[in-house]
C-alpha cells in the first residue's frame, strides 16, 4: 500500500463516523419533543433503540 491509499482509508474511517454522529444527531433532534405515552411506547422506543445499535455493530464489519 502507498501513503496515498492509507491515507484515504484513515479519511473514510472518520468520515463515516462523522456522518454517522450528524445523522444520529440530527434524527434525535428532529425527534425531539415526541413523546411516547404509556409502557407501548417506552417498549417500541427501546426496540428501536437496540435495532439501530444492533445495525451499527453489524456494519462494522
Amino acid at each position: 500500500m502507498n501513503a496515498n491509499q492509507i491515507i484515504n482509508m484513515v479519511i473514510r474511517m472518520v468520515m463515516r463516523q462523522v456522518i454517522g454522529r450528524g445523522i444520529n444527531a440530527g434524527i434525535a433532534r428532529a425527534t425531539r419533543g415526541r413523546k411516547e405515552s404509556g409502557p407501548d411506547g417506552q417498549k417500541t422506543v427501546a426496540n428501536a433503540r437496540k435495532t439501530m445499535k444492533l445495525g451499527r455493530r453489524m456494519g462494522r464489519f
